[in-house]
């Protein structure tokens, strides 16, 4: 069964956002455990996360199909000890809060190098706060999202990928999250039948098909190889809509979220419909 969705509001308590997944028809959704643009938050409390599994089932979830994303402040690449530090003990707290509602994934873009340090310096920073927060916690698998490019942001190549889940001393806590935006506008072509199957197929032989956790479906505003991270509503952009035609039409895919991060939520409902819409009778 293919598990789409989108990054649903958790606005009031991470326990709405099972009910406004379930208000689009969602059978997956995505979501900030606490406010991505800040370093602190309140502590989630007893009564928030029995009310979060409580509509979780109600909404006919399993925790899998949740694929909660950190902070947008934490940079695990950061080349300044102290900002690396504190980078660190706020990833290490987005997977505690992962653990506490049940969650066994957490979605995060690797890091940037500022242009400070090098690129392999950076994934070797990377992939050491990934061992120190893997270490200090349970349950929970970290879920590498391939980037954009843009700035120095690293992710954006499947060898970049591959070499931070060759640094996780845990292999059975790490996974990968493929953005179709960022995908496309780091240079990999996704549009035809030949460059989708290409894609795979390099994604199988460098980083492993067992490692894909989820997806992200979004269309992109920017060209092929922009390194430009513009999201836009599905077949309104660069990619057009044969691409999600393949994706949920895959059988490689099934049953993992697949999430729409779409610039306009109030279309997501007809999305989510239109993506099913899509698949084909022999692939239910």
């Amino acid at each position: 069964m293919k598990r789409i969705g989108a990054h649903v509001s958790s606005a009031g308590g991470v326990e709405n956002a099972p009910l406004n997944a379930a208000a689009i028809g969602a059978k997956a959704f995505a979501l900030f455990t606490k406010n991505q643009r800040q370093w602190h938050a309140p502590p989630l409390t007893i009564p928030q996360v029995e009310a979060f599994q409580r509509h979780l089932a109600a909404g006919g979830y399993r925790p899998c199909d949740v694929l909660p994303h950190d902070g947008y402040l934490i940079n695990l690449g950061h080349p300044e000890p102290a900002a690396w530090e504190k980078s660190l003990a706020a990833f290490i707290e987005e997977l505690q809060r992962c653990e506490m509602l049940g969650l066994p994934l957490l979605n995060f873009h690797p890091g940037s190098h500022l242009r400070l340090i090098s690129e392999e310096s950076c994934l070797d920073r990377i992939g050491d706060g990934l061992n120190r927060a893997l270490a200090v916690t349970h349950g929970v698998t970290v879920v590498i999202e391939n980037t954009a490019g843009q700035g120095s942001n690293l992710g954006y190549r499947l060898e970049q990928i591959a070499g931070l889940i060759q640094r996780v001393e845990d292999k059975s806590r790490v996974g990968v999250c493929l953005d179709t935006c960022h995908a496309f506008t780091s240079g990999y072509e996704l549009r035809t039948a030949e460059g989708y199957d290409r894609f795979f197929a390099d994604f199988e032989r460098m980083v492993g098909l067992h490692y894909l956790k989820g997806m992200h479906l979004n269309d992109a505003k920017p060209d092929l190889g922009s390194h430009v991270d513009r999201h836009e509503s599905i077949g309104k952009g660069k990619l057009g809509v044969e691409l999600f035609r393949r994706i949920v039409n895959d059988p490689r895919l099934e049953e993992m979220p697949l999430i729409l991060e779409t610039i306009d939520a109030t279309l997501w409902p007809a999305e989510i419909q239109l993506l099913y819409g899509m698949i084909e009778q022999d692939a239910l």
